[in-house]
C-alpha cells in the first residue's frame, strides 16, 4: 500500500505561520521606512518650489513682483490678515522695501532663511515671528525698520494715518498711554511723523512712567512729545477738578 500524504502537524502549520507574519513584518517595516524617507524629501526646502510658489501670485504683466492682489491671496493662503504683525516681521525678515510688495529676490531671501517653500511650512513659523517681538533688541529693529517699510517712498516722513496704524500695531497692546498718544495725534496739528520722532516715541514708551514723573521737559525729546505730557497733564487735571 502507498504511503499516503504527511499531514502537516499542528507545529508544522503554526511554523509557516509564523514566516508569513514575520514576512508582513518586514514589508510593512520597509513601507514605513521609504515613506519616512520620502517625507524627509517633501519636507526638504527647495528653492524650485519656492519660486514656483510665488508666481501663483504675480502676474504675466510683472512676473517678478507680488502686488497687492497677490499679497490679499497670499495671506488668506497662510490663514493671516494682512494687518496682522506677524506680516510685518515676515516683510523684514525678507528685507521688503515697500509695504503690499515683494520681490522675487526678497520672497527667495526671507523664505529660504525661514526655510519655508509652502504655506503650510510658513503657517508653523507664524509663532516664531511673532515671538521675535518678545526680544526688546529685536522689537527695535522692527520697529526701525517698519517705518521706511511703511512710509510713502516719494515723501520723507510717514503720514499720520500710516503712522497711527503702525504705532497702533507694534505699541497699541504694550503701551499703557497708547490710547492717549493716539488721542493727542487725532486732535493735534501733526499731518506727518519723521524718523526722529518715530524713533523717540519708541523709548518714551520704554522709560517714562504711567504718571509722567520722570519726564524731563528739559530733556532732548522732540517738541511733540513734549507737547504730548503737556497736553495729558492738563487732562488729568481736568478729570480731578471735575
Amino acid at each position: 500500500m502507498p504511503r499516503g500524504k504527511r499531514r502537516p502537524t499542528a507545529e508544522m502549520g503554526s511554523s509557516e505561520d509564523d514566516r508569513h507574519s514575520s514576512k508582513r513584518q518586514r514589508n510593512a517595516y520597509q513601507t514605513s521606512q521609504s515613506s519616512r524617507r520620502y517625507n524627509k524629501v517633501d519636507d526638504a526646502f527647495s528653492q524650485k518650489r519656492c519660486l514656483t510658489w510665488f508666481h501663483e501670485y504675480t502676474t504675466p504683466d510683472d512676473p517678478d513682483t507680488l502686488g497687492p492682489d497677490g499679497m490679499e491671496k497670499f495671506c488668506e493662503d497662510i490663514g493671516v490678515e494682512p494687518e496682522n504683525v506677524a506680516m510685518l516681521v515676515l516683510a523684514y525678515k525678507m528685507g521688503a522695501r515697500q509695504m503690499g510688495f515683494f520681490t522675487q529676490c526678497e520672497w527667495l531671501k526671507g523664505l529660504t532663511d525661514l526655510q519655508c517653500d509652502t504655506a503650510g511650512k510658513v503657517q508653523c513659523k507664524l509663532d516664531y515671528l511673532r515671538n521675535l517681538l518678545n526680544d526688546p533688541n529685536a522689537f527695535k529693529t522692527i520697529y526701525r525698520y517698519a517705518y521706511d517699510f511703511a512710509r510713502d517712498k516719494d515723501q520723507r516722513s510717514m503720514d499720520i494715518e500710516t503712522a497711527k496704524a503702525m504705532l497702533q500695531l507694534l505699541l497699541g497692546k504694550h503701551w499703557p498711554l497708547y490710547a492717549q498718544f493716539a488721542q493727542f495725534l487725532e486732535q493735534s496739528k501733526y499731518k506727518v511723523i519723521n524718523k526722529d520722532q518715530w524713533c523717540n516715541i519708541l523709548e518714551f514708551s520704554r522709560t517714562i512712567s504711567n504718571d509722567l514723573t520722570n519726564y524731563d521737559v528739559d530733556g532732548a525729546w522732540p517738541v511733540m512729545l513734549d507737547e504730548f505730557v503737556e497736553w495729558l497733564r492738563l487732562l488729568r487735571s481736568q478729570s480731578t477738578i471735575s
